[in-house]
């Protein structure tokens, strides 16, 4: 779904992105709510209430989600689709360095290569383009800190999103209210069609969001660094062949370190997934091994107690009887 998302923003032009941002906020909570009362989830909002802790680190992550969307919408719509899609191909590289640095998650050598590479990417590419490509690391940063955040927060997707549409709704609402008032607001000037495609860009964050926030507290966060490059590949396709956007050599030597690095992830995750799959194997082969060694030894010892009882009340051969008199 991310990966489509530079199709749609363009549709909402004449809009400018801090309003189509604000209409995302707005949006994103009246689909999230409705999604909570068809599902009657509401129990978690006096619990999360009661955690300051909580609270603090949900507007954070509103912060720096709405920092993220602001950015991509804006760097979609004035043309720099392939810079956007390598920001979010740097993304699950800089993931895992989070994962490394603050959650204390240990890398193999083939994880360590693969952000090293990552590193020259971005130097070579800096080099191209007279300076370091800010939109795509903004959009790395700030994403990667998202997830970390909601890693840390541990609810539920649609109640985490729940949550931080709720931190952003106010100032977005405000902000679109003064925009109608100064007579600059495009919803409701530009006819019935752009309205609905603004409306409904609730749904087109609330979705993806939703996935990506039930995934966070699930898996470990450089898997899901990992499996985040899908999306920069359709956005990267779309740039070069709907948007027609330049790719000079220092860009293509750029993006192409940035693949050998996610190559090289991929490998290893592989590698590493049937490694996990057949140690485990072998560990349940030991178990059930071991389990049936102890029903049989189990088995033996009833018998031998069954057969005990019939043994003592048994006569005693002729012999037997007459040395037992003597």
């Amino acid at each position: 779904m991310w990966g489509l998302v530079p199709l749609y923003w363009p549709l909402l032009e004449p809009a400018g992105a801090m309003e189509i941002l604000a209409h995302r906020m707005v949006w994103s909570l009246a689909f999230v709510a409705i999604g909570l009362l068809v599902l009657r989830r509401w129990g978690w909002i006096p619990e999360l209430i009661r955690q300051p802790r909580k609270l603090g680190l949900i507007a954070v992550a509103a912060l720096t989600i709405s920092l993220n969307w602001g950015f991509y919408i804006w760097a979609v719509n004035t043309g720099h689709v392939v810079e956007a899609s390598l920001g979010y191909f740097i993304n699950p590289l800089v993931t895992i360095a989070m994962g490394v640095l603050l959650l204390k998650e240990r890398l193999r050598p083939a994880q360590w290569t693969a952000v090293f590479i990552a590193l020259a990417a971005v130097l070579v590419l800096a080099i191209g383009y007279g300076q370091p490509p800010w939109i795509s690391l903004v959009l790395a940063f700030s994403f990667a800190t998202y997830g970390l955040v909601k890693k840390k927060i541990n609810l539920g997707g649609l109640e985490s999103l729940a949550a931080e549409t709720a931190v952003l709704f106010l100032p977005a609402f405000g902000y679109l209210v003064w925009l109608g008032a100064s007579g600059s607001a495009t919803f409701g000037s530009e006819g019935t069609g752009q309205m609905a495609l603004l409306a409904a860009t609730g749904v087109v964050t609330a979705l993806p969001l939703v996935c990506f926030g039930a995934a966070a507290i699930r898996v470990p966060l450089s898997t899901l660094g990992l499996l985040q490059y899908l999306a920069p590949v359709f956005q990267f396709v779309l740039g070069i062949t709907y948007f027609h956007e330049a790719m000079p050599p220092e860009r293509w030597a750029g993006f192409s370190l940035v693949w050998l690095a996610l190559a090289i992830l991929t490998w290893d995750a592989l590698r590493n997934a049937r490694r996990t799959r057949a140690e485990a194997m072998r560990l349940t082969a030991e178990a059930e091994a071991e389990a049936e060694a102890e029903a049989e030894a189990a088995a033996e010892a009833a018998a031998v107690e069954a057969t005990a009882p019939a043994q003592a009340g048994a006569p005693i051969p002729v012999a037997e009887e007459k040395t037992a008199g003597r």
